[in-house]
């Protein structure tokens, strides 16, 4: 899904047709991932909700909109596979097609970055790797420090925080003179909020831990304290 989705991008490059094709294929498998992950809304309403659960549930209602958002107007101003239907295009829906599509791509790296153990272990799993490995852990430690880098540089090559607070610009990718750098660009943009993400939610999970063993080795310390801060 996130690969047809990156294709979407290059619209300079592949022009219309393979635009609206990949864009299609892409709502496809988004509809196969909602269908496999259904017992995932069913338990919306069930269960205590922590810090991380509301911030993935509000992840993926952002997510969702945006890509509702992202379908309509793809229907709008389709040129091939919907241009039957009777709805007049419009100049403003291109641009807000766009916008979604740049706000899709920040989600989706933070998605992934909530969900990194789950996507590190299928790797490990398809590539027959160890689960646990120090001198690998230490390597792609530095990858992800590294591509995290390269990712803030694309941000500023693309000018990718021009499209995501909605300013208009002209500035486009010049597939005449290369095309793979502009996906390496993208896939270091989706990378960067991936990196981030992770990281920040691991800290703040050893954080509450530390707290938590804290208060398990020395619940009577707390109690002093709080009687003395009383005082």
């Amino acid at each position: 899904m996130a690969i047809f989705l990156l294709l979407s991008l290059a619209y300079w490059w592949l022009e219309n047709v393979p635009h609206e094709i990949f864009g299609t294929a892409m709502f496809a498998f988004l509809a196969w991932h909602i269908v496999v992950n259904r017992l995932w809304f069913k338990n919306l309403f069930r269960g205590r909700y922590d810090g991380r659960r509301t911030l993935v549930l509000a992840l993926n209602l952002l997510l969702l909109v945006n890509m509702v958002i992202l379908l309509i107007t793809s229907i709008v101003i389709s040129k091939l596979l919907f241009s039957a239907l009777p709805i007049p295009d419009s100049i403003y829906l291109r641009e807000v097609h766009w916008f979604s599509a740049y706000w899709v791509m920040m989600i989706v790296g933070i998605h992934l970055g909530l969900h990194w153990v789950r996507v590190m272990t299928l790797s490990r799993s398809i590539l027959g790797l160890s689960a646990n490995s120090a001198s690998r852990t230490m390597v792609l430690r530095v990858i992800a420090v590294l591509l995290a880098g390269l990712g803030a540089w694309s941000f500023s090559v693309l000018g990718v925080w021009t499209k995501l607070i909605f300013t208009y610009s002209l500035d486009v990718w010049n597939f005449k003179t290369s095309v793979t750098p502009f996906f390496g660009h993208w896939a270091s943009i989706v990378a960067l909020p991936a990196i981030l993400t992770h990281y920040s939610m691991t800290l703040w999970r050893n954080r509450k831990r530390h707290r938590s063993d804290d208060r398990l080795r020395n619940p009577q310390g707390e109690e002093v304290q709080e009687g003395v801060a009383q005082v």
